[in-house]
């Protein structure tokens, strides 16, 4: 395991919790590499989570199936954690898709041994509380934009908010997609701000 990779890790957890080397080598032993391929899939609508990751290189997307339409709802970049999180925490198959949409590189563990060490450590779990917070603020934040406001404040609140490396990385469609609209419709968004 490179240090890099750990200090990556590591960096991402400690946003939430400081750990002291004691707490921190509670997890290195659970953690794994794992590399996708381009297209490759982290999980499957119907599969059950069994793992957390840090995105150490690559973009991922997170999307949901319905009537074999795909509807994107979040992307994954370096120094993201990934996991069909409902999925780890319930037990039950997954309701969404995690792809790759470049080759990527992970670091991993299992969600088994994150929670074994709740009961092991109040650092560990008071880093599952406040990763659970910040899931939920996601999500509410994300269902807020969708329902409050239109595409095109959408697409502004990309070009200034803090998720700029979606428009820098991510194919126009698959934007398009996570806008809730056409790629059509976002060509149209995007001629009518070039003309303001």
């Amino acid at each position: 395991m490179e240090s890099k990779d750990l200090d990556v890790l590591r960096t991402a957890i400690q946003r939430f919790v400081s750990l002291s080397e004691e707490e921190w080598t509670m997890l290195t032993p659970a953690l794994q590499y794992r590399d996708l391929a381009r297209g490759g899939d982290w999980i499957r609508e119907g599969q059950k989570e069994l793992h957390v990751g840090m995105v150490l290189e690559g973009n991922m997307r997170h999307y949901y199936t319905r009537d074999g339409e795909e509807k994107t709802t979040y992307f994954y970049f370096e120094n993201h954690l990934v996991s069909s999180y409902f999925s780890a925490i319930t037990g039950k198959p997954s309701e969404l898709t995690i792809e790759a949409l470049t080759d990527s590189r992970l670091l991993t563990f299992p969600y088994a041994h994150l929670k074994s060490l709740y009961d092991r450590s109040p650092k560990w779990e008071r880093f599952g509380r406040l990763l659970a917070e910040y899931v939920a603020m996601g999500l509410e934040e994300r269902m807020a934009g969708l329902l409050m406001m239109s595409p095109e404040e959408r697409y502004l609140q990309l070009l200034q908010g803090n998720k700029q490396k979606i428009i820098g990385r991510i194919p126009q469609h698959y934007i398009a997609n996570y806008l809730g609209i056409t790629p059509v419709s976002l060509s149209r968004i995007r001629k009518r701000l070039g003309e303001k």
